[in-house]
Formats: structure tokens, sequence, C-alpha cells
């Protein structure tokens, strides 16, 4: 499979597919994700999907045109810098709370890759799971130790596979079931929706996506100028926004088939029950491998930026840097692979699951609110004075 030229393609369009194959994990492709926060809350589910998308589009766009305001492109330079512009001595407070929430995630997100995409490649091909997940590990620890470009690259590439699989197993059956699509759409529409619980769920939903906000900052330093950070954020909201919307839709076709309650898959019961199951279960199948490695690969090369950043600032000059940079990034991929790899051979996912929704709240706190904050400082004024006009 080529990868799509990155030096034929704006670095804005990288950044949104960036954020897409980010967003777009196991949990996406499987739809269960986008049952617990916006299907089961009736006809509210026909705008907070895309209200989501708005949040986080928002939101990267000021942490991109932040970070490259003040060449702050790894995580940890970025967050030191941004807190301490709130307050110097809530920096160390918010930095490291930023930075055990990504961590976190970074356990988090790969081990889950790990494991669901390790089950759907042993699902798909029989191959034992133990294998099927050494070898998605490989393919996360190739990607991530050739850097930024290539993640961008490998992000676009796998985006365009993945957009054009969702709409070959999306299109034909929400054709096929449009007849129950609208029936369902009029029940729901007809039934009591309280608006506050459909929102905070879009909120919480928001949250989790914005606690790995951070592994963005890196893609911001090849940008022109600041203003990419809008362009790749548009296009990222389009992308996002036209595709968790049309997934949300198909799976409304299924909305009142009992099996949805317990369905580990529910995009599969739409295609079970809508046409070209034989076909489109292995499509879907491979959509999740894919969904669960991007994930993955965003999240191990922002902690990769990072770490290396950090251990080059302790450098007698710029040439030992360059020197050891290889070294250094295949150190942390590997540290970070076999980690995430342990934890999911050792059964904790379970475990570590549960976190997903403390993630939501802790990141309300530690990004959101402060994020929110520092807008209205910055607007007063009394930060980033001299871009105040931008």
């Amino acid at each position: 499979m080529a990868m799509i030229n990155k030096n034929k393609m704006p670095i804005a369009i990288g950044v949104a597919f960036v954020w897409f194959t980010t967003q777009f994990g196991g949990g996406f492709a499987s739809g269960a994700q986008l049952y617990v926060y916006f299907v089961k809350f009736g006809i509210w589910t026909l705008i907070t999907p895309i209200i989501a998308q708005a949040i986080g589009a928002f939101f990267q766009w000021y942490g991109l045109r932040y970070a490259k305001r003040h060449n702050t492109y790894d995580y940890r330079s970025f967050t030191d810098r941004f807190y301490g512009d709130l307050d110097e001595k809530a920096r160390p407070i918010f930095s490291n709370l930023y930075e055990l929430v990504y961590l976190f995630t970074i356990c988090l997100a790969p081990s889950v890759a790990f494991a669901t995409g390790g089950a759907t490649l042993h699902t798909l091909t029989g191959i034992p799971y133990i294998l099927c997940t050494v070898f998605i590990g490989l393919i996360i620890f190739v990607l991530t130790i050739f850097g930024t470009d290539l993640v961008r690259a490998a992000a676009s590439t796998v985006s365009v596979i993945i957009i054009a699989g969702l709409l070959l197993v999306y299109v034909p059956n929400i054709v096929a079931q449009w007849g129950t699509i609208s029936a369902n759409i009029g029940q729901m529409a007809a039934s009591p929706a309280p608006v506050g619980p459909a929102m905070w769920k879009c909120l919480l939903y928001s949250a989790f996506q914005l606690a790995s906000i951070g592994l963005l900052m890196q893609h911001a330093e090849p940008f022109k100028d600041e203003h990419e950070a809008k362009k790749s954020m548009l296009y990222g909201f389009v992308v996002n926004a036209v595709i968790i919307f049309m997934c949300t839709i198909g799976l409304i076709a299924v909305i009142h088939n009992p099996d949805l309650k317990t369905a580990q898959v529910p995009t599969l019961l739409m295609v079970t029950t809508g046409v070209g199951a034989s076909i489109l279960t292995p499509i879907i199948s491979i959509l999740i491998v894919l969904g669960s490695v991007s994930t993955a690969v965003n999240m191990i090369a922002g902690v990769i930026a990072r770490f290396v950043n950090s251990w080059n600032k302790k450098d007698a000059s710029p040439d030992e840097s360059k020197q050891k940079l290889k070294k250094r990034t295949v150190t942390i991929a590997l540290l970070f692979t076999l980690l995430t790899f342990a934890i999911a051979q050792f059964g904790l996912i379970p475990l570590v699951s549960t976190g997903y929704g403390y993630l939501g709240y802790l990141t309300i706190f530690v990004v959101l609110i402060p994020f929110i904050v520092h807008m209205f400082m910055t607007k007063s004024g009394k930060i980033d004075a001299e871009f105040k006009k931008n």
C-alpha cells in the first residue's frame, strides 16, 4: 500500500487526518461509543455528534495556534507555557496533571488497540490471538519510530481507506434500511428526550477526546503560520462531522432492536440486519483493526515527541541531539509499545476501561476549563497582547 505523498499534500489536511485517525479507534468503528454517547439519547442524536466535533475543532484550533505562536511542539513544553500564562504557581500543578491525563490515555488507548485489534484479527483470520497482537504491535512500533512526517502520511493514507470503507459499509445499509431509519426517527421525535443528559454526554465525549489534545502540538511545527491551524481544524471538522453523522444515522436503523443493548459491535448488528453481510462483515472488521492501530500510533508518537524533546534539552549541542535522535526515538517507542502490549496481555483492559468515563470528567477540569479561562484572558489582553489583532 503506497503512502500519500506528504510533499504534495497540504500540511493542514495532514493534521486534519491525524485528528480523524486519533478519534476513529476501535470504539468508534464498532459503533459502541456512538451508541453510548449519542444514539441512546433519542432525537438529539441528530445534532449532538456534530456539536461534539465542533467543540473538538475549536479547542484543538486554539491549542495548535498557541503551539505555533510559541514554538511549543511537544505537550510538555506546551502545557508548561500555556498553564504558566494563567498563573505561574498553577503551572506545575496543571502541567503535571495533564501529564498524568495524557500518560493514562497513552496506556489506555494503545492497550485497547492491542486487545480490540488483536481479537478482531483473530476472529477474521483464525490466527492465535497473541500472534495477532504481536503483529499489531510491530506495525505500531514501525510507524512511530519514523517520526511525525510518516505519522501524518500514514494518517492520511489510513484515513482515505477508512473513509472509503465506512462509505462502503454504511451507505448501502442506510439506503436499504431507510424506511426503518425514517420511521425510527419519527418515533424518536415523538418520544420524550431530555436535552440535559444528551448534551452532558456530548460534552463528556468531547472532553474524553480532548484528553489527547497534546499529541497534535507536534504537528503544528511545519505550519507556515498560525492561520494554518484554523484551516486544519476546518478540514477536520468537515470530515469528522460527516462521518460521525453518517454512522449515527446508520445505527438508528437498529435503535429498537432488542440485541442492541448487549451487542459488542453495534455496527455488525446493523450490517447483519441490512445488506451484504457476507462481504461487509470482514470489511468492518478490517476497519476496526485500522482504527485501533491508527489511534495507538498517534498516541505513542505524541509521547515520543514529549520525552525525546526533553531528552535533547540536556545535550551539549544540537549536533549531539541529532546524532542520538533515532536511538532515543526507538527507545521510547519500544518502551511504550511493550508497556501497552503487556497491559493488554495480562487482562487489565476491563479494569483500565472503567477509567474512560472518569477521564472525561478529569479532562473538563484539566483542559476545557483552563482553555476557556485562557481564551478570556487573551481576549482581555492579559495574555499574548502582541498577537491580539490576530
